[in-house]
């Protein structure tokens, strides 16, 4: 079976025509893949973005033209799926400089969280994303913990400093739904469950 970090994001959006009966309105691979120069095999692809909640329909067109390749625009969510290549791949030749680079870039300079951080791609912003892992291996790095994931596990990622390590010897894929949020407290929770 062929990898999905190997293939382009094939991207299938439906409408309702003229006569009120669902079509294809299209389906084709997702141009809008931001990549990074500093870490080879990683990139981002845009699949669909909104600028408000509810959502209303988009075009393609309109969505490219929205700010923000990793996080949403305000008040808006973002669907994107993320390969991330190994890091013994990048890790070694990578600069603070070109980390926070990659951020400028994807008009989220605001989000990285400096060369000091427990990986140098750690970052927050106001957003809470709903993860999932579709291919290989991660883990997840937080201030205070490491937590190892596989194909199929799950996060929902509150707003926290967080990096994603990737140190198997093969690209891992995570699709992530992002969607502005506030900050309006530090304290976690007493009870999840």
């Amino acid at each position: 079976m062929e990898s999905i970090a190997r293939r382009p994001v094939r991207r299938i959006v439906t409408a309702d025509g003229p006569d009120g009966l669902s079509l294809a309105l299209s389906d084709a691979a997702v141009d809008d893949v931001l990549r990074d120069p500093a870490r080879p095999g990683f990139q981002s692809t845009r699949v669909w973005a909104t600028d408000r909640t509810p959502a209303v329909a988009l075009t393609a067109q309109a969505v490219a033209r929205l700010p923000g390749l990793i996080e949403p625009p305000p008040g808006g969510a973002l669907f994107r799926i993320v390969t991330i290549p190994p890091d013994a791949v990048w890790d070694p030749h990578v600069s603070p400089e070109a980390a926070h680079a990659f951020f400028k870039a994807a008009a989220a300079g605001h989000a990285w969280c400096g060369a000091g951080s427990r990986h140098l791609y750690m970052q927050q912003s106001c957003t809470l994303e709903f993860c999932v892992v579709l291919e290989g291996e991660l883990v997840l790095v937080l201030d205070l913990a490491e937590v190892a994931l596989r194909a199929g596990d799950t996060v929902v990622q509150r707003g926290t400093r967080h990096a994603w390590s990737n140190r198997s010897g093969r690209p891992a894929v995570l699709a992530v739904s992002s969607h502005d949020g506030e900050r309006t407290s530090h304290q976690p929770d007493s009870k999840l469950d």
